[in-house]
């Protein structure tokens, strides 16, 4: 597969919706996770990332012009053990809770499917970082409708074992702007990782769209230490 430049890619679509990136940096030092939200309505612009003990979860940037938290306030990001867990919604703690429970990424995904918001039937898309020894993997899902069909839920999962320094691979939720909102397609699109964590979060949250972003997320982990360092972007400050 040939390897587009994230930024570039990024700045293509108009409306790739929720997206994931998880790869290693250039220097092979780090493994490097990103996820961002967009929106075209008020209820979904109204957000901002907040840091947890654990990760980060979505609020109401103002509270009063909240007007359903169904499918947009969840936590994107929590740490189990020497695992990260990445997702678009709140199936996050359901991969939490039953990989707590020895259960594996993919069987806690077995009791999820895409989002109940017809008639886009948003995929749920989640990944997993491990890291261990001083090594690192990962892994991508999609649970999306049948072409828009909510009768049957297509399962896909993606894994990454040992990526080459300067690689990832970005899952977003649609593959451009439209009514009803198309759904990403295929497998995770392969990318470059390029800069520090200051750098590649400037260079990610320039490429999106300006007035469909909302906020950024951004970690560096050490493959090493395991030590993280991370960055958070609100447009609503």
């Amino acid at each position: 597969m040939e390897k587009k430049n994230l930024f570039d890619y990024v700045k293509s679509n108009e409306y790739p919706g929720r997206g994931i990136v998880i790869g290693k940096s250039a220097c092979g030092k780090y493994a490097v996770t990103g996820y961002f939200i967009m929106g075209r309505s008020v209820n979904s612009r109204n957000r901002v990332f907040v840091p947890t003990a654990d990760g980060i979860k979505t609020e109401a940037f103002d509270p009063s012009k909240l007007t359903d938290p169904h499918l947009i306030i969840y936590s994107p990001v929590r740490v189990l053990g020497n695992k990260t867990i990445v997702t678009n919604g709140d199936q996050t703690d359901t991969i939490y809770e039953q990989m707590d429970k020895q259960q594996t990424f993919e069987q806690a995904l077995r009791t999820r499917e895409f989002e109940d918001d017809a008639p886009n039937y948003t995929p749920r898309i989640s990944g997993i970082l491990h890291i261990e020894n001083n090594t690192f993997n990962y892994a991508m899902s999609i649970l999306k409708s049948a072409d828009g069909n909510p009768d049957s839920c297509e399962r896909h999962t993606f894994t990454y074992t040992n990526p080459l320094a300067g690689d990832g691979r970005i899952i977003h939720t649609y593959i451009g702007n439209g009514n009803p909102l198309p759904s990403f397609e295929g497998e995770p699109v392969k990318v470059s990782i390029d800069g520090d964590i200051d750098a590649f979060t400037d260079n990610l949250w320039n490429a999106l769209n300006e007035d469909n972003k909302v906020s950024l997320f951004v970690r560096f982990i050490d493959i090493a230490t395991g030590e993280a360092e991370t960055r958070i972007v609100n447009k609503n400050v």
